[in-house]
């Protein structure tokens, strides 16, 4: 079994009711290998710390196990996936100056935005640290970013227009 932290976002089904009444239910569904945060009002975060035999299992039995506690609950998203300069120093074991200089590379994974601050899936970032050899990625890590990813713009790609996604997959290039 291998250790994989990952923090999953709800929408609570009712803003007005107070979500410290959900930690038992969490607890009892499963979710005890993780901290509950409850911070923004109508909200609930789940930092999990779960063994598992791989990343895709790790993430949807925890998936599985807030629904049970929570059905209602509409998820928002799974981190870490989205990242900007800041956030990426970490996972690579480099300081932010260096990344700065990692993004300028020809080779460097286009941005999912740019703008004055730019942001990435953090998969794309340690895929091309390995292909580059830039840093060692722990092989977890880049499961983990995958899998987040993966759920993430599949959340995304729901409210998309199915016309109009056929329309861009033979008028956008990418």
């Amino acid at each position: 079994m291998k250790e994989f932290e990952f923090t999953l976002n709800y929408k609570l089904p009712d803003a007005d009711i107070d979500p410290e009444q959900y930690i038992g239910q969490l607890i009892e569904a499963g979710c005890d290998d993780a901290i509950i945060g409850l911070g923004h009002p109508g909200r609930i975060s789940l930092q999990f710390d779960r063994e598992a035999e791989n990343a895709v299992d790790a993430v949807l039995s925890a998936m599985r196990d807030v629904r049970n506690a929570i059905p209602d609950a509409v998820f928002i998203e799974a981190t870490p996936d989205i990242v900007g300069v800041s956030d990426i120093a970490p996972f690579v074991r480099c300081s932010r100056q260096n990344v700065r200089k990692l993004v300028t590379k020809s080779t460097f994974p286009l941005p999912l935005h740019s703008g004055k601050r730019p942001l990435w899936h953090l998969f794309f970032v340690l895929q091309w640290c390995v292909s580059e050899k830039i840093r060692e990625v722990e092989p977890t890590m880049l499961d983990l970013a995958s899998i987040n990813m993966q759920i993430n713009l599949n959340r995304k790609t729901e409210r998309v227009d199915p016309e109009m996604q056929s329309l861009l997959a033979t008028e956008v290039h990418i």
